[in-house]
C-alpha cells in the first residue's frame, strides 16, 4: 500500500465525451441509435466524434459523413461544439476537486488527478476510481481510468491499456507522437513500448527526433511531467459582521440587500449568474436563521433577488426574529451558471450577440420564481419530455424552476414535445388517467375500433373513431418468459361530442381475451 505522501496519479478518459454531451443536452437521439457529431473540414463534412453505438459499427472520427451514412444509414448527426465540450470538461474538473485539490484537464477528453494524498480517505486507489466511474456512468458518460506513479503513464494506461496491462505492453501510439512517426516505428517492428525502451536513446533521437526520446522518458517516469492545475474558484460568500447588534428585521434586510448588490457585481465580473442564494442571520445568542431562494434562470439583479427573499420571508411560519440582535449577516451563492452580458442594440448596431429572453418569457420566469419562493420549490411543478414511446412514461414531473431552467435563452420551452400539424387536433390528450381505467367495449370486428363502451356505469355510443395507433410493449421491463402486450389506441367521439382515448391491451394472437382501457380525455 502506498503511503499518503507518495505521488500517485489517476487518469480519467472519456472516449465519447462530445457525443454523450450532446445526447444529454439535446434529448433528440434515441438511447440505442448510433450518433455522431460532424464538422466541416475544407469543402466536406466529416465525423468529429462518435458515440459507443457508432464506434461499435466501425465509425470513427475523421471519416467523411457521406461514407458514414453509407455504412450506417440510421446514423443520427449533429454539429460539433468544441466550446461546449471544453466547458463540460472544465465542470468535471471542478467537481473532481472535491476529492483532491490537484486536478488537471487533459483536453479534449481527459482528466488527471493527483491522488497520493487523498486516495486513502476513500478506501484506496481502486475504491476511489470505482466511485468516480459509478458517478460518471450515472451521468451518461463512458469513462476509463488507470493509476500510475507519473501522469504520462496513467494517461497512457487509461487510453491504451487493457486489464492488468503494464507500461511495456502498451502500443507505441501511447507516446503521443505524430501518426507518421508511430507508423514508421511499427514498420521497423517497434510496435510496443518495451521493444522501444531497449534501444539506445541516441539512435532513437537520431532517427525519430528528440521528442520521441522525451515522450519515452516521461512515460517511463525518467523525466518529470509538468502539471499546471487550475486553482479552485474562490467561494462566492460574503459576511457582514456588525459592531453593534441589529435589533430590527428591516435593518437586517437592508444589510442583506447591500450584500446582494456586492454579490451581483462579483457575478457580473465573472459573467455568471446565481441559481441559488443562501442568507444567514447570526444572532448574538448563538442562534442562526437560514433562508434560501432559487432561480429558474441565472440571475444577478439585486432588486429582483431581494423581492424573492421577501416573498420567502412572508410565507414562513416563524418570522425573522432578531431576539437580542443580529451580530452577523452572511450571503453565499453555492450554485452558479454562465450568464453573458445582455445584447444591447443601438439602432442598427448590436453590441454583443447573446440572445435575451423576450418580455413574455421574462415575466413567466419571474412568475415561476415568485410562486416557488412563496409556496416552496417542490410545490410548483412542470413536466419535461422523456424519450419513451409509452404514453405514461413520456413525461416526468420536476420542479418548475428546473423545467424552466432547461429552456435555451430566447427559445421555446424544453424541446421534445410532439406538436400536431397546423389545423389538426392533437393526437394525444393532455389529461391521462393513472392508471388507465378498465372499460367494457363492444367492437364490430375483433381487431376493429370500438362500437360502444361502458365507463363508470354509463354507456357511450361511438359516432367517430380514428386509429389504431399501435404501441409495442416494453419487453425489456418484463421477466423472462412473460410477454409484453401490444396496445392499439383509438381516438373516439361519442354521440354527445365528447372525445376519448381508448386502447385495446393485447392483440388476439398475443392473448385470448384482450382488455380495453380508457387512458385519457381530450379537452
Amino acid at each position: 500500500m502506498n503511503s499518503p505522501a507518495t505521488p500517485r496519479f489517476l487518469a480519467l478518459w472519456f472516449p465519447h465525451l462530445p457525443a454523450e454531451r450532446h445526447r444529454r443536452q439535446a434529448r433528440d437521439w434515441p438511447a440505442d441509435a448510433p450518433g455522431a457529431l460532424v464538422a466541416r473540414v475544407g469543402n466536406r463534412q466529416q465525423l468529429a466524434a462518435v458515440d459507443a453505438a457508432a464506434a461499435a459499427q466501425g465509425l470513427a472520427a475523421g471519416l467523411p459523413l457521406a461514407d458514414a451514412r453509407a455504412r450506417v444509414p440510421e446514423l443520427r448527426v449533429a454539429d460539433a461544439d468544441p466550446a461546449a465540450d471544453a466547458a463540460l470538461l472544465a465542470r468535471l474538473a471542478r467537481r473532481a476537486q472535491r476529492l483532491t485539490p490537484t486536478v488537471v484537464a487533459d483536453p479534449p477528453d481527459g482528466l488527471l488527478l493527483e491522488v497520493g494524498g487523498s486516495a486513502h480517505l476513500f478506501g484506496g486507489e481502486a475504491a476511489l476510481a470505482a466511485r468516480l466511474r459509478t458517478r460518471l456512468t450515472a451521468r451518461g458518460l463512458t469513462v476509463r481510468s488507470a493509476c500510475a506513479g507519473n501522469p504520462a503513464a496513467a494517461r497512457a494506461l487509461a487510453r491504451f491499456g487493457g486489464t492488468g496491462a503494464g507500461i511495456g505492453a502498451l502500443p507505441v501510439e501511447a507516446l503521443g507522437l505524430a501518426p507518421e512517426a508511430s507508423r514508421a516505428l511499427r514498420r521497423l517492428g517497434l510496435g510496443r513500448i518495451d521493444s522501444l525502451a531497449r534501444l539506445p536513446r541516441a539512435s532513437l533521437a537520431a532517427r525519430f527526433g528528440p521528442e520521441a526520446v522525451r515522450a519515452l522518458a516521461r512515460l517511463l517516469g525518467e523525466a518529470p511531467v509538468p502539471l499546471a492545475p487550475e486553482p479552485p474558484p474562490a467561494p462566492l460568500a460574503w459576511t457582514k459582521r456588525l459592531a453593534e447588534p441589529v435589533l430590527h428585521g428591516d435593518q437586517a434586510l437592508r444589510l442583506l440587500e447591500a450584500l446582494l448588490e456586492t454579490a451581483c457585481r462579483a457575478l457580473e465580473q465573472r459573467h455568471l449568474g446565481g441559481c441559488r442564494f443562501e442568507a444567514r442571520f447570526e444572532r448574538s445568542d448563538g442562534a442562526v436563521f437560514a433562508l434560501a431562494i432559487g432561480c429558474s434562470r441565472p440571475q444577478r439583479m439585486p432588486q429582483r433577488l431581494m423581492q424573492l427573499f421577501r416573498e420567502r420571508l412572508d410565507r414562513l411560519r416563524d418570522p425573522l426574529d432578531p431576539g437580542f440582535g443580529f451580530e452577523a449577516i452572511g450571503l453565499s451563492v453555492p450554485h452558479t451558471a454562465p450568464l453573458p452580458p445582455r445584447d444591447v442594440s443601438l439602432g442598427a448596431v448590436s453590441l454583443g450577440a447573446v440572445p435575451a429572453d423576450t418580455p413574455a418569457e421574462e415575466e413567466m420566469g419571474e412568475l415561476v420564481d415568485e410562486l416557488s419562493a412563496r409556496l416552496g420549490r417542490e410545490a410548483v411543478r412542470c413536466f419535461l419530455p422523456v424519450d419513451s414511446h409509452v404514453p405514461e412514461r413520456a413525461a416526468r414531473s420536476v420542479p418548475a424552476q428546473e423545467a424552466w431552467g432547461h429552456r435555451p435563452a430566447g427559445g421555446a420551452p424544453a424541446p421534445g414535445w410532439p406538436t400536431p400539424p397546423a389545423g389538426e387536433p392533437p393526437r394525444r390528450p393532455v389529461l391521462l388517467f393513472d392508471p388507465p381505467q378498465r372499460i367494457e367495449v363492444l367492437a364490430e370486428v375483433p381487431d376493429g375500433p370500438p362500437h360502444r363502451f361502458r365507463w363508470r356505469r354509463r354507456l357511450h355510443q361511438v359516432r367517430l373513431a380514428e386509429g389504431p395507433e399501435r404501441i409495442a410493449g416494453e419487453w425489456w421491463r418484463h421477466a423472462p418468459g412473460r410477454r409484453a402486450l401490444t396496445r392499439d389506441y383509438y381516438r373516439v367521439e361519442d354521440g354527445e361530442g365528447r372525445r376519448f382515448w381508448l386502447f385495446r391491451h393485447g392483440l388476439y394472437d398475443e392473448t385470448a381475451a384482450p382488455a380495453w382501457y380508457l387512458h385519457g380525455l381530450f379537452a
